[in-house]
Parts: structure tokens; C-alpha cells; sequence
């Protein structure tokens, strides 16, 4: 049986665990909610797995594109949505990573 706590859904252990295994966990813990995180192998990074990663990659792509053929920070400001600092940074990082240079360096 699945359910809800709070935000987080849980499965029953006695519908997927053999028993052997639960009485092993028993000897840990009884009676509560235990989180069992996912092996490092299937973890996605962040927006990997919503496409946000990449929809940020892109607009920062464009934002360069734009500011190489002309447009100001102000415009970019306007059209993106983002402070004169963000757009800087969005700028200067593509221009670094255009020349190789790496943080630390």
C-alpha cells in the first residue's frame, strides 16, 4: 500500500522487501519513515531532469550571441529579465570559457 507523508510518498516495505531483509532493518529501526536515497549512478544533476539545465544553457547562449552582435546590457536587462550583475556575469563567464580560462587560474 502506498500513501502520502507530508510531501513524500512512501511504499509499504512488507509489499517489495523480503522478509528476511525487514527483520534485518527491524534491528535499526522500527515503526518509522526511513528515506533510502537513489545510487549514485541514477541521480540526475540539477534541472537535468525538468530540462531547466538546459533551457538556462540556451538562454545564456543567446544572451552572448546578442551582446556579441551589439546589443547592450541594458537591452539584455530588459529582454531577459535579469540585473545588470547577471547579465555581466553570463557575459564574462562565456568570454573566459572562450579564452580557457578556468577558476583558480
Amino acid at each position: 500500500m502506498k500513501g502520502d507523508v507530508g510531501f513524500f510518498m512512501y511504499t509499504n516495505a512488507e509489499e517489495i522487501l523480503p522478509h528476511d531483509l525487514i527483520k534485518q532493518i527491524q534491528g535499526y529501526i522500527q515503526g518509522q519513515e526511513i528515506y533510502i536515497p537513489k545510487c549514485d549512478e541514477k541521480k540526475l544533476g540539477w534541472g537535468e531532469r525538468n530540462g531547466a539545465k538546459a533551457q538556462i544553457r540556451e538562454r545564456n547562449h543567446t544572451i552572448c550571441r546578442r551582446y556579441l552582435n551589439g546589443a547592450s546590457i541594458e537591452e539584455l536587462m530588459a529582454e531577459f529579465h535579469l540585473s545588470y550583475d547577471s547579465i555581466r556575469k553570463i557575459v564574462r563567464g562565456n568570454r573566459k570559457r572562450q579564452l580557457g580560462i578556468n577558476k583558480g587560474t
